[in-house]
């Protein structure tokens, strides 16, 4: 999705080591929790993002990215949506970060919600909503999204250096989601967010060129994906958009990506390592084998990561603290 959707792996494996204290898997969430106080927000927040997909089909990848950041960093706060200022460089300026986009999604349904109802919806439930609608939309399941987050106050370019690399192994992967309280299948389930989006060169540069001192390829890629893959991506690459799409339904929410898996045909190192260990081999087979399967879990694992708490207030410009 060029710069606007590069390394769509951050989108699953953003983490952060630092403040790991302060978030907790809450159950203060509640599905009705905007019932009597402004019950027409997600059909609002929904039409949003449905009119911006029409003008634009990278948005649903883009959104779905933005939640992930979001819930990996200080929990499901909105830290991510803050704009730098003057004294601090915020997350959203952080290195991974940058490729992010449409943030104006956000910020048009937080008008659209403001309009309804003053003071009254958080920014981070704004996200939540839109990365719901965003997948929904694309073809996939839709689910109740627990509400009631609060927006946060801080937010650090310096704790984005802590996201995982796309080369990591399945034990650094594993310890990432522990660290967040999420599981091998919420692993599993959640990569599947790889269905919908685009990764720039960069992030898969090390399995097809110089790959080891004995292989210039990585010799888990099926060789002609592999001999593709090097023709959009010369070792010299100067095209600043060059890339590959996650899989070969990039704006369908599909299991795709898990049969592509199976095949040799990743993007990232670290989709590879899925099919390293007997367990998470096992659910990649499972899910690639039905959709139905992959659905239920990818939804009971984003009602899980969505839940990790953070924040203290409802924010009335998504971008700035109150």
């Amino acid at each position: 999705m060029a710069d606007k959707n590069t390394n769509m792996f951050y989108l699953i494996f953003s983490f952060t080591i630092f403040g790991l204290a302060h978030f907790n898997l809450v159950n203060t969430l509640s599905a009705n929790y905007y019932d009597q106080t402004c019950h027409n927000a997600e059909s609002t927040i929904t039409s949003v993002v449905k009119k911006a997909m029409l003008n634009d089909p990278t948005v649903p990848a883009a959104l779905l990215r933005m939640h992930f950041h979001d819930c990996f960093i200080r929990g499901c706060d909105g830290s991510v949506l803050l704009n730098s200022t003057g004294k601090n460089k915020a997350e959203k300026d952080g290195p991974p970060n940058i490729s992010l986009h449409a943030f104006y999604v956000i910020d048009n349904a937080k008008k659209a919600v403001e309009a309804l109802c003053p003071k009254t919806v958080s920014c981070a439930d704004i996200l939540a909503l839109a990365a719901r609608d965003a997948v929904t939309l694309s073809g996939g399941p839709t689910w109740g999204v627990p509400k009631g987050r609060k927006d946060g106050r801080v937010s650090k370019a310096t704790e984005t250096r802590q996201l995982p690399a796309p080369t990591f192994n399945i034990s650094q992967l594993q310890q990432s989601f522990a660290q967040r309280g999420l599981s091998m299948d919420d692993l599993v389930a959640l990569s599947g967010g790889h269905t919908l989006g685009f990764a720039h060169c960069s992030s898969f540069q090390n399995r097809i060129h110089n790959f080891s001192s004995k292989q210039s390829v990585d010799p888990t890629l099926e060789s002609s994906f592999a001999a593709s893959l090097k023709s959009v991506c010369p070792a010299k690459n100067t095209a600043k958009n060059a890339g590959a799409n996650l899989d070969s339904s990039p704006t369908t929410f599909d299991n795709r990506y898990y049969k592509l898996l199976l095949q040799g045909k990743s993007i990232f190192s670290s989709d590879q390592s899925l099919v390293t260990s007997a367990k998470t081999k096992a659910l990649v087979s499972k899910f690639a084998s039905s959709q139905q399967e992959f659905q239920k879990a990818f939804v009971k694992s984003m009602i899980k990561m969505s839940s990790i708490s953070g924040g203290q207030e409802v924010r009335l410009d998504c971008r700035v603290v109150n």
